[in-house]
């Protein structure tokens, strides 16, 4: 009996044990079936269709190619775009591994993103400034990263230049009535650009000493330039004047956006409420924080105190530069996260295309770049010919404090971390598409962390005030993240007025007038840069449940390494991954 119930336990245990193999065999096909159709849809149709993109991601078959902007070239982008819907559509998720199921779902909202920008949103009938600032990118990919020798990169460019007045054709043809505020962003932006070619491009191809070479490319140059001074001088004579175009997406719109962009499905409502629950809570502790500081000033006037400690502005690059020795020994003294290099990124001003809507950002290289590995964080300096009030409204929001949050936002562990981690990963879908709520929501979850984590008093240990003083800083950026959450949210709605969203800046978020202005402006055409907030805010759930689930176990650099290893995933896919769970992100 004893034997028989032996043989009984061990045929039994073979055949579960040759059902998971079996199921294991199928699910490595499946897996890999779906990543060879990845491939495909990057190869055949991602790259092709962005050259520019290409380029920036390090894939450099494209470089003298541009991206297509004619109606004819949209509605065969729209036409390839629905056959990729259908054929990623079809794959089964079920027999998938985790991870793949995730990418699955990564190239799937890209698609139907893409669909709903292209059929929907509209840029290219709203918006004079993706024609003019896009070929700008287009060119500036080919100058920042010295990948190949300077006269194969301005052979590239000389051919995309070729190609860029035929784009700023399409422009004339293509805009329909645009909203006012898009004309006038791109009139901001044209001077710049304009001196962006005469200037900047061939100061970038000194080297190149062959005339010939030298002789097409002032040819094209002067194109280019002739290209966009008419573009500028139309857009002021033809189209300001009778633009009355609406840029509001709508909340239909709005809502499938975040869908895909963020796999976020909560009600616009909702979101607001719970945006509008973190930034009373951000005004209570910046009271508090103001009235440790100076208990006979109201909050207000500490902040305007805050926002006159700024360096001079020659000095600005030089200040962010001094942070990062600081930053690297706290991180690396309280094992915050692994730091996979020891490389740094470069400061440098702002390219001149970005100026406009933007004080500070990382560049950096592409996935597959193998030659150009420099990473640049840009920051933007006031402009020469502005008067001394405009330049110290703008310089407040570089005052020290802030410089150190922005420094731990886009450098260290921030942005510049992040993109370290995603050198180490082995996974394509992963490597070129990701969620804004992961990546923007990383770093400024970096902000609210390093400081919880005792950054102020291992810069200033003796020091109460300076300490005090980060932390100030630090809920004035997260007041701005706050603000950036509602005015997207009711400007594209129609709930709120341009007016309303700069006075909400100022008054809710706790900005000056200038930088009211410039995120107002920067949010007609970027309407879910919730995405900061929102992304914090599920990370933070993301590590309080682990940390409740794991208790005395949890560890905060183990989860902050296991949150990268899944690359720039929407936090639900990554939620899914480390707590092997669907519960809610928020």
């Amino acid at each position: 009996m004893l034997r028989t119930a032996r043989l009984l336990i061990g045929l039994v245990a073979a055949l579960t044990l040759g059902s998971t193999t079996a199921a294991a065999a199928d699910s490595a096909a499946a897996d890999q079936a779906f990543m060879h159709l990845a491939d495909g849809y990057f190869d055949s149709y991602y790259f092709p269709a962005n050259p520019s993109t290409a380029t920036i991601d390090g894939i450099h078959a494209y470089d003298d190619k541009l991206e297509g902007y004619t109606r004819t070239d949209i509605e065969a982008n729209v036409n390839a775009l629905r056959q990729w819907e259908r054929r990623v559509a079809a794959v089964d998720p079920a027999p998938l591994g985790e991870r793949v199921r995730g990418d699955r779902e990564l190239v799937l909202n890209n698609i139907r993103s893409t669909l709903l920008t292209l059929e929907t949103i509209r840029p290219w009938q709203k918006n004079p400034d993706i024609y003019s600032s896009g070929i700008t990118s287009s060119a500036f990919t080919l100058m920042e990263r010295k990948f190949a020798p300077p006269e194969t990169r301005l052979r590239a460019l000389i051919a995309r230049e070729r190609l860029m007045p035929a784009v700023l054709a399409a422009a004339r043809q293509n805009l329909d009535n645009p909203p006012k505020i898009y004309v006038q962003i791109a009139l901001e932006q044209l001077p710049g650009l304009v001196q962006f070619f005469r200037n900047d491009v061939p100061a970038a191809f000194t080297a190149v000493s062959d005339a010939e070479l030298k002789r097409q490319f002032a040819s094209s140059n002067a194109a280019v330039i002739q290209a966009l001074e008419d573009y500028q001088a139309w857009l002021k004579s033809d189209v300001l004047p009778g633009a009355h175009g609406d840029f509001r997406i709508g909340a239909a719109a709005f809502r499938d956006k975040l869908k895909y962009d963020e796999m976020v499905t909560l009600p616009l409502d909702r979101l607001l409420a719970i945006d509008m629950a973190d930034l009373r809570q951000n005004q209570r502790r910046f009271a508090e924080v103001a009235h440790q500081l100076d208990p006979a000033k109201t909050p207000r006037q500490v902040l305007a105190e805050l926002g006159s400690d700024y360096p001079p502005p020659d000095k600005l690059l030089e200040s962010f530069r001094a942070t990062f020795d600081h930053l690297t020994a706290f991180i690396r003294q309280k094992r915050i996260i692994t730091i996979p290099s020891d490389v740094r990124p470069i400061l440098e001003e702002t390219p001149p295309f970005m100026r406009a809507t933007t004080f500070a950002s990382m560049d950096t290289p592409g996935p597959y770049e193998t030659v150009a590995k420099e990473a640049y964080f840009n920051v933007t300096l006031p402009e020469p010919g502005w008067n001394s009030q405009r330049t110290q409204e703008f310089m407040a929001q570089f005052n020290y404090p802030v410089i150190s949050s922005v420094a731990t936002h886009e450098a260290y562990p921030g942005h510049y971390i992040q993109f370290l981690w995603m050198q180490r990963l082995d996974d394509r879908v992963r490597k070129l598409l990701g969620a804004n709520t992961n990546i923007e929501g990383w770093a400024h979850y970096c902000e609210q962390m390093m400081l919880d984590a005792g950054l102020a008093q291992f810069e200033f240990p003796h020091d109460r005030r300076q300490q005090l003083l980060l932390r100030l800083g630090q809920l004035q950026d997260a007041l701005l993240r706050n603000a950036r959450f509602v005015v997207g949210i009711k400007l594209h709605t129609g709930q709120m007025t341009m007016e309303q969203a700069v006075d909400f800046f100022v008054n809710e978020g706790y900005q000056s007038r200038a930088v009211g202005e410039v995120e107002t402006k920067r949010g007609t055409a970027d309407p879910t840069y919730l995405y900061y907030t929102l992304g914090k805010l599920q990370i933070l759930k993301l590590r309080a449940d682990l940390e409740a689930r794991q208790g005395k176990d949890f560890n905060l650099m183990a989860f902050h390494d296991g949150f990268m290893q899944q690359g720039s995933a929407p936090i639900s896919i990554v939620r899914r991954a480390m707590l092997h769970d669907d519960s809610p992100t928020l």
